[in-house]
């Protein structure tokens, strides 16, 4: 009897102590994606977007800015410069429309596409093989029955999320 009391002691704390090396042990890993080779590039800047699109939403340029700019210095360690960076981001938004995407049985649009696209401009000083301009694109759907007004400020910081991952794909992931 006393063996069997000992023994279910030994395996309560065995139990116990397991918990706690488990709880205290944590495996932390980020992933960002980007293959920087930090030896040679050390600093970044940031020319400011402007919006030229014909179709024109106010703060769509500065979320854009913010966003591309938090992304990098984020998940990078690089240094913002005013100017003249290691890699250098300059370019514009040149759309921003809507479309009617889809049509009810009644003859009246059922679905409503938002798209903008972004003219990108970017610029490694310390490698001019990975230099490129190029346009960046994201569209979001939302429901005819909604005004633009309502969904715009969501589906816009969405878009631009989108955006701003795929430039920072194109210019530090390298795959």
């Amino acid at each position: 009897m006393a063996l069997s009391k000992n023994f279910g002691k030994i395996r309560y704390l065995y139990t116990l102590l397991v918990l706690v090396v488990l709880a205290g042990c944590t495996v932390s890993y980020k992933f960002t994606g980007a293959s920087i080779d930090y030896t040679k590039v050390k600093t970044i800047s940031f020319a400011q977007f402007q919006n030229r699109a014909p179709y024109q939403w106010g703060p769509m340029a500065t979320m854009f800015n913010e966003t591309l700019v938090d992304m990098f210095l984020q998940q990078t360690k690089l240094q913002q410069v005013d100017r003249a960076g290691d890699l250098q981001f300059d370019g514009e938004i040149v759309s921003y429309d809507q479309f009617n995407k889809s049509i009810s049985s009644d003859g009246f649009s059922s679905m409503v596409q938002l798209k903008m696209t972004v003219n990108v401009r970017f610029t490694n000083n310390t490698n001019h093989e990975e230099d490129f301009e190029r346009q960046f694109s994201a569209t979001r759907d939302f429901d005819a029955t909604q005004s633009l007004d309502s969904v715009q400020e969501e589906l816009v910081g969405q878009m631009i999320k989108e955006i701003v991952e795929a430039v920072f794909n194109a210019a530090v992931a390298n795959w």
